[in-house]
């Protein structure tokens, strides 16, 4: 027995983290500290004689990097099927980079005219890349971002010829603790080993997150001061559905988490069940339960879930990680094969939702510098009718693959009459010029719809339903532009209230609109993917809500616990109060009881 005066082994405790929730599930496990390259980077100039050699050793790390990035898609082929194409999108990507790209011609140029080392260079010109990202307010863009910082850090490894820490020889059931890690981390994670990870860098919309998703691992990103009080002999749980990290876990919160683990697990295997059940009222209202997509790969997803059909495919991702813009052809046949892919089922594909502050490469010399209020600015709708050659080859795209199938036309951003006047026509020309080329088409010519997502355009929903063919409701722009809320702006967030009393106003006036002139209207914002508003949507006369996959099983097991008749009596209620925390009470109080 020690001698009292003399202390004790340190007593840890228990700390907790908050970050982005970005797979689900948890898991518990031993930690693994990940030390990712994090070496000072050496800078010091070259002397002219020296410059060719300088860049020979960046082009041989170049030559090394781009052996490892083949070597991994070889590797790549045995992770389960949507993991292996998103992995071998991306790694294309990154081989791409690594060819002549902006990021190689840079570094090779400093090196030449600034007479700088390669490692200082790659690093001089991440930095210039990035300034250009740093205004733009956009998650997939940043998410872009991080593949060119993913890049240059392969490229730095090499040139300092460090080795990289693998993950094959660790325990089972390991949860990896990082700074970051890159989705080629991922790919390498064996999941019988690894349990879980989490980061202290990372976004929601990163090929990092995707990957945790498509290998079911569960995944916690953004967790700020992380790796402070994190040692490789303490436990770590990772809930990656309610994006909390807990270092050094007592006995009683591994017990909690275990609980909620098996009743996790529990939920999933009931929630499958319903895949395959249509998405039917107790007094048998059928709803339709469709799928949002932001990139084609998560069709098998949405298929998976029992999507109805694709209620919104955002068209950006073409645009994105290019200089060039992508022809009527390329278009044509990514679209095409969504529609095939759906076999019957329809599929509604928004036009180029892009500008002011999402600015892809390809498209800045057609839209120009963002203006001071990027959000207000030219964007959407407004840049696609401003540059007609965009719209057209889009529109040219849309309609030869309707041939195909059900295929609806969504317009973003629509405020006015004329806007909608003026595609509709578009739409008409570009018909009549495919036709005379003997272009087989779709006839008649696709539904063309307004998303309903700016105060004025709701308030104008009786205009615009005389001559749309359908709305969607986008709820997320819809509330932040009612409310001047930016809810990416941590200082104002909270103030983000889907069930503020003007926000249901417009959702009703739009509604009601719809519903006057027998159009479908659909809600494919955040909104219509949550449980919470199931009741109320519908009650107010949504019969169409479209959501990311994830969400299908959840929303259909509220709607079939639904009586339509008490849920439109509840909307109602709801709507004659001008509080929005009498209007919370009485909406978690219904579903409560329901």
């Amino acid at each position: 027995m020690p001698p009292l005066d003399k202390p004790g082994p340190r007593a840890v405790e228990e700390r907790s983290f908050h970050g982005l929730a970005v797979s689900p599930g948890i898991a518990i496990g031993p930690i693994h500290v990940s030390d990712h390259f994090d070496a000072a980077v050496p800078d010091y100039r070259i002397a002219p004689e020296e410059i060719e050699a300088e860049r020979a050793r960046f082009a041989a790390a170049v030559a090394v990097s781009i052996k490892q990035i083949r070597k991994l898609k070889t590797k790549a082929q045995n992770l389960p099927d949507a993991a292996a194409e998103e992995m071998g999108y991306l790694l294309d990507a990154h081989l791409a980079m690594l060819s002549s790209s902006r990021l190689i011609r840079g570094v090779d140029r400093r090196i030449a005219e600034e007479r700088r080392n390669a490692e200082a260079a790659v690093q001089a010109e991440i930095a210039e890349i990035g300034e250009r990202f740093a205004g733009m307010r956009d998650a997939y863009l940043a998410a872009r971002f991080d593949d060119i910082r993913v890049v240059g850090a392969r490229l730095m490894r090499n040139l300092v010829k460090k080795p990289f820490e693998g993950f094959a020889m660790l325990r089972e059931g390991t949860v990896i603790l990082a700074e970051e890690l890159t989705p080629a981390d991922i790919a390498l994670m064996d999941p019988r080993r690894v349990a879980g990870f989490a980061t202290a860098l990372g976004g929601a919309e990163s090929h990092t997150a995707i990957m945790a998703r498509a290998l079911a691992l569960p995944a916690v990103v953004g967790a700020v001061g992380l790796l402070a009080h994190a040692e490789r002999r303490e436990t770590a749980i990772v809930d990656g559905t309610a994006g909390t990290v807990i270092i050094n876990p007592s006995a009683a919160t591994i017990a909690e988490y275990r609980s909620r683990r098996e009743e996790l697990q529990r939920e999933r295997r009931q929630l499958d069940k319903l895949r395959r059940l249509p998405a039917l009222t107790r007094d048998g209202v059928e709803i339709g339960l469709q799928a949002n997509l932001e990139l084609p790969r998560e069709l098998d997803q949405a298929l998976a879930a029992g999507a109805a059909g694709l209620g919104l495919v955002r068209t950006e991702f073409l645009y994105m990680n290019r200089a060039d813009l992508p022809g009527e052809d390329e278009q044509y046949a990514t679209y095409r094969d969504l529609l095939v892919g759906m076999n019957g089922r329809p599929v509604t594909l928004r036009t180029l939702d892009i500008g002011g502050d999402k600015i892809a490469e390809s498209l800045a010399e057609v839209s120009g510098a963002p203006g001071a209020n990027p959000a207000l600015g030219l964007r959407a709708i407004r840049l696609s009718l401003k540059e007609r050659k965009l719209l057209d080859t889009q529109l040219a795209a849309m309609l030869r693959a309707a041939a195909h199938g059900p295929l609806r036309i969504l317009l973003p951003m629509i405020c006015t009459l004329s806007e909608l006047r003026r595609v509709r026509e578009a739409l008409a020309q570009v018909a009549r010029r495919l036709k005379r080329r003997g272009v087989a088409i779709a006839d008649p010519l696709p539904p063309l719809g307004v998303m309903i997502e700016v105060p004025g355009a709701a308030l104008a929903a009786d205009a615009l339903a005389a001559e749309a063919d359908f709305f969607a409701l986008g709820t997320n722009d819809l509330i932040q532009y009612t409310l001047a809320i930016d809810r990416g702006d941590e200082q104002v967030a909270h103030l983000y209230d889907p069930l503020h009393p003007a926000v249901l106003r417009l959702i009703q006036f739009a509604i009601e609109a719809a519903i006057r002139a027998r159009i479908p209207i659909s809600v494919c914002g955040e909104m219509g993917g949550d449980p919470r508003f199931s009741a109320l949507l519908i009650g107010l006369g949504v019969r169409e809500l479209s959501m990311a996959p994830s969400n299908i099983p959840r929303v259909k097991r509220r709607i079939r616990s639904l009586d339509t008749i008490a849920a439109t009596r509840r909307a109602r209620a709801i709507m004659d109060q001008w509080d929005s925390g009498r209007i919370a009470a009485l909406l978690d109080d219904f579903n409560t009881l329901a």
